[in-house]
């Protein structure tokens, strides 16, 4: 289980932006952790159901 939370936090970093975060306060910084979790999960659900690919993500 630790693996696949590790795997989102990894993506979040790469392709969702918060290495490098550009917002100030904890509210802003809160919706876009709940933005870039909500696309993970989006882009996980569509490549187990076969209508996304992950392989170009």
């Amino acid at each position: 289980i630790r693996k696949r939370i590790e795997e989102g936090f990894g993506w979040l970093k790469t392709v969702g932006g918060l290495r490098k975060t550009k917002l100030i306060g904890r509210a802003k910084l809160s919706a876009q952790l709940l933005l870039g979790f909500s696309v993970y999960n989006l882009i996980r659900l569509g490549s187990l159901s076969g209508w996304w690919r992950g392989s170009h993500v």
